[in-house]
């Protein structure tokens, strides 16, 4: 009897943990490597994953292959990558250390460039880039939240024929894209909300219901996007509206975005960013993954990105503390000043 292909999610946060629990709880056969926080809550409580349509599944502690060795790479056929951007070196050399002959690799991470970081370190193997669409909070005791909609999406390929039908079970299909560099960057375009979301301290919900807020966010986005056009790159379309017509949409009034909001993407109140985690925990953010991207990206090519610099330089000054009390308002008028002050 054939056994079922073993997959290994390494980083087991929040969207390891949900991901591979949700395949784990639908019958593959999952192993998660994570931090010693991580993995003695799970040995403890097990995995319970929920999301926003009322969704309510549970692995049993006991049945939950996680440790903090990575002695689970050694038998893996497939290795998710959920690890933060800033450890995406330190696991490929890892990865190279113990893959066996024929297992792929996906990275489910945030960013542009952690697929073809573990690609470099891993030569001839199969490193694919791959997207999570959808929000995942922590809810404490084993428990992992996802608070909105959207799709785990990745690179087309035939090394993941055998995994298709595992994802489709656990209500997590895989959904293949031939040009994937158009999906990183619209992703990269959503995620520069998670800078805005950790600086307001606020559910995602609750600061994207207030008008300053939102009107943070399309600064952000209408600088990325005119870089973007200086570097003729289209990002994908994820919503029925164009990502050049996502900021226009941002800035209109409280009443009339909730309406025309709620047709494009369903949120929960128990939302958030995993920016808001990390400088909750104290940890470092993706920061420089993201809203830096931007900032790299228009130095390339000789174009100014004041707003989304001046928001790494906020959010490093959140790392080092103490943290600021933004109001919607103050954070507008601030990232206004930003781009002011170059003409931009």
């Amino acid at each position: 009897m054939a056994t079922s292909p073993e997959i290994c999610v390494f980083g087991a946060g929040s969207i390891g943990c949900y991901v591979g629990g949700r395949l784990a709880a639908n019958g593959a056969t999952v192993r998660f490597i994570g931090r010693e926080r991580v993995v003695r809550e799970v040995r403890e409580h097990g995995l319970r994953l929920t999301d926003l349509h009322g969704a309510d599944q549970r692995v049993p502690a006991a049945q939950v292959d996680i440790d903090t060795a990575p002695a689970a790479l050694d038998t893996a056929d497939l290795v998710l990558v959920t690890v933060k951007s800033a450890a995406t070196e330190e696991a490929g050399r890892t990865l190279a250390s113990r893959l066996k002959p024929g297992a792929s690799v996906v990275s489910f991470q945030n960013g542009l460039h952690n697929a073809q970081v573990l690609r470099d370190l891993l030569p001839g193997r199969t490193v694919l880039a791959g997207t999570v669409l959808f929000n995942v909070a922590a809810q404490g005791q084993g428990a992992f939240h996802a608070g909105s909609e959207g799709t785990l999406d990745i690179e087309q390929h035939a090394v993941l024929a055998p995994f298709v039908d595992a994802f489709a079970r656990a209500g997590l299909p895989l959904k293949q894209h031939a040009d994937f560099g158009a999906v990183m960057w619209a992703k990269l375009l959503f995620n520069l909300n998670n800078a805005i979301n950790a600086l307001a301290d606020l559910p995602l919900k609750e600061e994207l219901s207030r008008r300053a807020w939102r009107r943070c966010v399309a600064l952000a986005q209408r600088e990325a996007l005119a870089v973007l056009d200086v570097a003729r790159v289209k990002p994908a379309k994820f919503t029925p509206l164009p990502p050049h017509w996502i900021p226009g949409l941002l800035e209109m009034p409280d009443a009339v975005f909730a309406v025309l909001a709620k047709k494009m993407l369903a949120i929960d109140p128990k939302a958030r960013s995993s920016m808001w985690d990390d400088l909750k925990a104290g940890r470092k953010t993706e920061v420089d993954y993201l809203n830096g991207e931007v900032v790299r990206l228009g130095q390339k090519h000789g174009v100014a990105a004041p707003v989304n610099s001046r928001i790494v330089e906020l959010v490093h000054e959140a790392e080092a503390g103490p943290r600021r009390a933004w109001t919607g308002e103050a954070l507008l008028a601030e990232l206004q000043r930003a781009k002011s002050s170059t003409g931009a």
